[in-house]
């Protein structure tokens, strides 16, 4: 697995504009074309460049794992269209993108999913609960992660790994490997930032850290992840 430190708008806050899974990549049309060039060789996947709610905030809007992708409401048609036409167009595949019915718009916040299980945020209601399991096709259940709902910020999953805030106890850490079948640890990013998916975008080939990150912290998410 490669690893790339980088910024994004000169911001070591990458998870912020970036969304990735095993299959693709999402980021802003006019990201620079070295962030491009990261994704591509550090994660190996296609690069499909879009706005969520005409904004480059697809890292706060975005969440999903191989299996699909989950919107916000506010996503408009054209935004979800060109996703999808994009994707059939590289992939040649077709893939779930769907809009999740709820007023919560920072789903890549609330939402923790890899390829077999996801948590999901309390704020979330049921039915957006019910939908994300269609959208993942995995179990979802409802709970919070080191006494936080923003489940998808202090925490990134891989089909490998896990890396959580360090608040998390022993217990939890080793509940959150079993539910998602991969080696957990907690961790920071960016010289002590607790919002580790605002400071790592990674899939099961590679991973972008913010430029912030530390060795130390480096050295713990290869632990994990690699």
């Amino acid at each position: 697995m490669n690893l790339e430190k980088i910024r994004v708008y000169g911001s070591s806050s990458i998870g912020v504009f970036l969304y990735a899974s095993d299959i693709l990549a999402l980021a802003p049309p006019d990201v620079h074309a070295k962030v491009i060039r990261a994704i591509k060789e550090n994660l190996q996947v296609h690069v499909i460049p879009c706005k969520i709610y005409d904004s480059n905030l697809i890292g706060i809007f975005a969440t999903g794992n191989s299996n699909g992708i989950a919107l916000p409401y506010c996503a408009s048609d054209e935004e979800i269209n060109a996703i999808k036409k994009a994707l059939r167009e590289a992939l040649n595949r077709d893939l779930i993108v769907e809009r999740l019915q709820s007023k919560m718009t920072a789903l890549g916040n609330l939402v923790l999913a890899n390829d077999r299980f996801a948590i999901a945020s309390p704020l979330l209601n049921r039915k957006a609960v019910r939908a994300l399991e269609d959208i993942l096709n995995v179990e979802v259940e409802v709970k919070e992660v080191a006494g936080s709902p923003l489940v998808g910020a202090i925490a990134v999953a891989t089909n490998k790994g896990l890396l959580v805030h360090p608040v998390a106890t022993d217990e939890e850490v080793e509940e959150l490997g079993r539910l998602f079948k991969v080696n957990a640890n907690v961790g920071t990013v960016n010289r002590g930032s607790p919002y580790i998916r605002a400071g790592l975008i990674i899939n099961d080939k590679g991973a972008l850290v913010g430029e912030d990150t530390t060795g130390p912290e480096l050295l713990r998410i290869q632990s994990v992840f690699f």
